[in-house]
Parts: structure tokens; sequence; C-alpha cells
């Protein structure tokens, strides 16, 4: 069994072992700075926000009643954090969302399944970064980090629904991306 997955290793961390929390830390800050990073903040805000996501879980870490996984429990609170930081020092225009009708199917259709090599693989992970905030997470929490659209719609703060819209338009905007000339011919699927 993983230590991080065993009981006892929690309930270190709850009771403030500090061998515990740094492993905790180490195991997930690049979760944290993924989070922070797809929301835009640039290298200095991260690590201000990471350091705000670990103070507020290590505060939560009894309160923590294991309903989610650990993972999807810290992504929430960097979400959250993440959110708040960009509301108290930047403008949100790209966090408001629309009402959608259009739903995602499965995985299955998204451009990254379709990804064949390496080098093509991180083209389009770059044009993910170039999606807008909301849609851009949704797509790595949902693709990169498989998770599941509840999972995301409890980090994300919002319905299921609208993480469906999310991961629609983002893949949508992605397929026009990866027909564009920035990819070339073989984006168009020619040999």
């Amino acid at each position: 069994m993983d230590r991080y997955e065993n009981d006892n290793w929690l309930d270190l961390l709850r009771l403030g072992d500090h061998q515990a929390f740094g492993e905790f830390i180490d195991k997930y800050k690049e979760t944290v700075f993924l989070c922070c990073r797809r929301l835009g903040l640039r290298v200095d805000e991260v690590e201000d926000v990471a350091s705000e996501v670990f103070i507020a879980a290590y505060k939560g870490l009894a309160r923590y009643g294991g309903r989610a996984e650990l993972g999807t429990w810290i992504w929430s609170i960097a979400y959250r954090k993440g959110i708040d930081y960009l509301r108290k020092n930047r403008r949100l225009g790209q966090l408001d969302s629309e009402a959608c009708q259009d739903m995602v199917e499965s995985r299955a259709e998204g451009p990254v399944s379709a990804v064949q090599n390496k080098e093509l693989e991180e083209m389009v992970w770059e044009a993910v970064e170039r999606l807008p905030r909301l849609w851009s997470l949704a797509v790595v929490l949902y693709y990169r980090e498989e998770k599941s659209l509840a999972d995301i719609a409890t980090i994300m703060d919002s319905k299921e629904n609208t993480i469906k819209t999310y991961l629609f338009r983002g893949r949508r905007q992605l397929k026009e991306m990866l027909a564009g000339p920035f990819f070339g011919e073989n984006a168009h699927g020619d040999s």
C-alpha cells in the first residue's frame, strides 16, 4: 500500500507531524503549482498562493473527511486560493462563464486522444495553455490528471454541466487551433 494512502500517515498529518507534512508538501507541490499556473498566475504569484494553499491545508486537515481523494481536495484548495488571489489582484474577465447547452460525450473524442507521439503531445499541451483559463484548467484536470467530472466540479466549485461546457468549448477551440497552420499539414490528418 502506498504510504500516502495509509490512514496512519493521514493521522500523522492531522496530528501535526512535521515529517509527514513535509512529505505531503513534496507529494502535492507540483499539483498546486500546476493548478496555479493554469489559472494564469506568474511564478512569483504561484509561490505566494502555494504557501497559502499549504497553510490552509494544514489548518483544514482535521476537517478532511476523505469524501474526495486527497489530491482532489488539495486541487480544490489551490483553485479557490488562486481564484481569490486573482480576484484581489487582477481582473477576471475569463473567469465568468456563460450558460451553454453543449455536452461532452466522452474523453475519446477530444484532440488529446489523437496524440500519436511525444512531440505532437507537447504541441497539444502548449495549445491547451493558450485556452481561456477555465477551459484550460478543465481540460488539464480531465485529460492529464484524469479527474472525473464530479471531482473537477468540486475542485472548481462549479456544476458538472458547467465543467462539460468548459470541456466542450476547450476541445472545440483546440480542434480549430490544431487544424491551423501553426501545427502544419499533419494536424489535419493528411499523410
